[in-house]
């Protein structure tokens, strides 16, 4: 008997197959507009770059996409679900401007990242006064940690780190290494910690809050900024656009707010010298590699004014606000800068419209990167190979410096993103792209 054998279109057949076409659809749109996207973006900046905004008379880039934000965020679920994120971020490379919309109310900061050793760095979700919670990523390993993590920080030399629990901090040489000291929180200085930073010895800490910026030591806690208002009897600690930063030798620190100018402080907290903003308001600071720089940043909105200032100035400095001044030079006009990293010879500096861009202690532009939103962390491997940022999107990037780039990549770094993880408040787990 001769047998004729076929396959039967059945209607469950009918809908995948419907199914398949609708994804390949939404993937073929997805990636020829973002590559049409930021194509355009590189040249408009390029363009402005060359000849000045002024002179661009084209039209601004538009990501059009939009429209296919919920079918991809589906899809990235799946792909996270059955291990498959690897092929998906080949079929749906990441992009920032189209998710826009799924953030309100639903993306937070990523930050206090730490670098640890290898591929493995140490960071927290949400803001100093929200329920944090601390995750330890180990190449593509993912490790929620202790959920009363309320921050970490970490030594600019020798590997001390610091990690706050509750109401204590610890000190410890190296992550989870023999304990140092232990510190007590006040009450006044233990509401909310933007940063903290112990010394090299681990024996104080560098303490910046929206209630003030202290040193902790075992003499207790000693406020170093703001100063007391004894004429004012309704005067109180509490500021905006906190930051303070240390010198790697631990000889210097520097403490500013919205308020005040920068402070340049002695190791025991006695003010040496002033650095006045050049754009409104003080907003972050952060040393060379080597030392021999100090930069301040100063916004105004969404922009701001980085200068540097020689390290072996600042004793007696006093630098006014808004004027040039022999003692500094420009580093860049454009950044409000929320977090930065100093690598050898240059600055890895994050800004408000969500670009990292590296500029080396004259002044000069290396390179930028756009990932979308404003940054809020960042940490560099000891080898300056490997960058990780997070960003108030509720996204930490790791980045492989220098390895190239592909026809998403908004910016001129030629950088590699090797993957980002979404931590959106409503999500179950983290997803990773």
């Amino acid at each position: 008997m001769k047998h004729n054998f076929y396959i039967r279109k059945t209607k469950n057949d009918t809908v995948f197959n419907l199914f398949k076409k609708k994804n390949s659809n939404i993937q073929q749109e997805w990636q020829t507009k973002g590559s049409e996207y930021a194509s355009a973006v590189n040249e408009m900046v390029r363009f402005a770059d060359e000849h000045g905004w002024d002179n661009w008379k084209g039209k601004d880039p538009s990501d059009d996409r939009t429209h296919l934000a919920q079918a991809v965020l589906a899809l990235l679920k799946e792909a996270n679900e059955k291990g498959e994120t690897q092929k998906f971020r080949q079929d749906f490379p990441p992009a920032h401007a189209p998710l826009t919309g799924l953030m309100n109310n639903n993306s937070q900061s990523i930050c206090q990242l730490q670098f640890i050793e290898g591929q493995k760095v140490v960071f927290l979700t949400g803001s100093p006064y929200e329920q944090r919670q601390a995750f330890l990523l180990n190449g593509s390993e993912l490790l929620e940690l202790d959920e009363n993590i309320r921050a970490i920080g970490k030594s600019k030399i020798g590997a001390v780190f610091a990690i706050a629990v509750k109401n204590k901090i610890t000190t410890t040489q190296g992550w989870q290494g023999e304990i140092i000291a232990e510190f007590t929180l006040s009450e006044d200085s233990g509401h909310g910690i933007t940063e903290m930073i112990p010394f090299n010895d681990g024996k104080k800490i560098l303490l910046t809050t929206a209630e003030g910026i202290f040193i902790l030591s075992r003499q207790g806690e000693q406020m170093i900024h703001p100063v007391a208002d004894e004429d004012d009897e309704e005067w109180s600690p509490n500021i905006d656009m906190e930051n303070a930063t240390i010198s790697d030798d631990n000889q210097l620190i520097i403490a500013g707010d919205q308020c005040s100018d920068y402070r340049v402080l002695d190791p025991e907290g006695n003010q040496i010298g002033t650095i006045g903003p050049q754009s409104s308001y003080p907003h972050y600071c952060l040393f060379s590699k080597d030392g021999s720089q100090l930069l301040t940043n100063s916004c105004h909105f969404y922009n701001g004014i980085s200068i540097g200032v020689d390290t072996d100035k600042l004793n007696g400095i006093s630098i006014p606000a808004y004027e040039e001044n022999g003692d500094f030079i420009l580093l860049d006009d454009q950044m409000r800068v929320y977090s930065g990293v100093a690598a050898s010879t240059y600055y890895i500096l994050g800004d408000a419209y969500g670009y990292i861009r590296a500029i080396d202690k004259n002044g000069k532009t290396l390179w930028r990167h756009h990932l979308g939103s404003s940054i809020s962390g960042m940490a560099i491997s000891d080898d300056e190979q490997t960058l990780w940022v997070g960003s108030y999107s509720g996204m930490l990037h790791k980045l492989h410096l220098g390895m190239g780039q592909d026809s998403h990549t908004i910016g001129n770094g030629n950088h590699s993103e090797e993957f980002r993880i979404i931590f959106w408040k409503t999500e179950l787990k983290p997803l990773f792209w």
